[in-house]
């Protein structure tokens, strides 16, 4: 008997391994698990572009009136390309000047000031492009000052005193007539013989005037004409006035700062700035403030340590009253900065301020003044 093998179908092998992966309970749920993850995936390719997508409803379309029509007739000079004018920036700087140095209106400069002045110094710097002179003085300080003095009180005017009657005996008396006498001549004395020596005699009289005659008078007389033999006696309840010097310039004490690099120009000491009315009224405004502090300092008799200094920040309005004092730095005592503070606000208002100054700076403007106690 022969025995052969019949191969299986492959339909009837697949019914048979699935049948026995289907009796097994841990293999059925891994089946059912996998092909209920294959059926969620399959619906969301097919489903999920048309649940996504974002009907537009077309918007009715809104009638609108036509536009007026109109024309417009351009000129041809309306396309030129004009250039712009390039105004100069004005000066934004306050310096002092030199009061002694002569006005001359710099060509170019920021700085503003009380008279117009160019730079120059007394020993010039080689190469030197500076708008202030070179200056030797501290390192750690700004100072915008070139010139140091000192301001002068104004002095009332006293009326004149009455010139003081003098008496019989303070009369002055005249002085003596002087003896003057002619230029004199020469007398030449020659011998017979022409070849003996001959001299001239002169005789040199004092008080020598060329005059053709011989006047008489006292030959010890003052050489200084109309000068007197007596003079008249001083009266003590009258003094005369003392001699004094008149200056017409004078500018504040001032702590210079140091500036190495000057300019080229010879001549007074001067600063590169431009006149202003504005620069003109902080000149008055800082004399002033200066003049005050100094009285207040000598009246109340202050005491702050020498090398402190107070810096005050305060506005000024237009109508030149202290508005407000903003800020108060004080590396000094209190007093001294009290001094300080009340140096500015005493003496105000300084002055309203011209239709210029309030174009410029408006209705206020906020100023810093720094006070060193030497």
């Amino acid at each position: 008997m022969n025995d052969s093998l019949v191969p299986t179908p492959p339909g009837v092998a697949l019914r048979r391994f699935a049948a026995r992966l289907w009796s097994d309970p841990d293999t059925r749920s891994t089946l059912i698990g996998l092909a209920g993850v294959l059926l969620i995936h399959l619906f969301l390719w097919l489903v999920a572009p048309r649940i996504l997508q974002m009907d537009h409803e077309p918007m009715p379309a809104q009638t609108r009136p036509a536009p007026k029509q109109f024309n417009i007739e351009i000129a041809e000079d309306m396309f030129k390309k004009v250039p712009p004018q390039v105004k100069p920036p004005l000066p934004n700087k306050f310096v002092e000047t030199n009061p002694d140095a002569p006005e001359n209106t710099p060509d170019k400069t920021t700085n503003f000031s009380d008279r117009n002045q160019q730079v120059a110094q007394e020993k010039p710097t080689p190469d030197g492009k500076s708008d202030r002179p070179a200056t030797e003085g501290r390192k750690d300080i700004e100072n915008a000052q070139i010139v140091s003095g000192r301001l002068q009180q104004p002095v009332e005017s006293l009326p004149p005193v009455p010139p003081a009657v003098t008496t019989p005996n303070e009369a002055s008396a005249a002085a003596p007539r002087a003896e003057q006498n002619p230029l004199p001549g020469f007398d030449k004395k020659e011998g017979e013989d022409k070849n003996a020596f001959g001299s001239n005699i002169a005789k040199i009289p004092t008080n020598v005037r060329p005059i053709p005659e011989r006047i008489e008078g006292a030959k010890d007389v003052p050489l200084i004409e109309g000068a007197t033999a007596m003079q008249p006696a001083i009266d003590p309840k009258r003094p005369r006035p003392r001699p004094s010097v008149v200056r017409t310039q004078n500018v504040r004490p001032a702590i210079l700062q140091q500036n190495d690099f000057g300019t080229k120009n010879m001549g007074l000491v001067g600063y590169d700035a431009k006149w202003s009315a504005y620069g003109e009224y902080l000149r008055r405004l800082i004399d002033t403030v200066q003049m005050q502090w100094e009285r207040i300092i000598i009246d109340r008799k202050v005491l702050a340590p020498s090398g402190t200094f107070v810096v005050v920040k305060f506005v000024l309005n237009a109508e030149g009253k202290v508005a407000r004092i903003v800020n108060v730095e004080n590396h000094s005592t209190e007093a001294g900065a009290g001094a300080c503070v009340s140096g500015i606000t005493d003496r105000a208002p300084y002055g309203p301020w011209t239709d210029d100054m309030k174009a410029m700076l408006g209705e206020e403007q906020e100023l810093t003044f720094a006070f060193h106690y030497q």
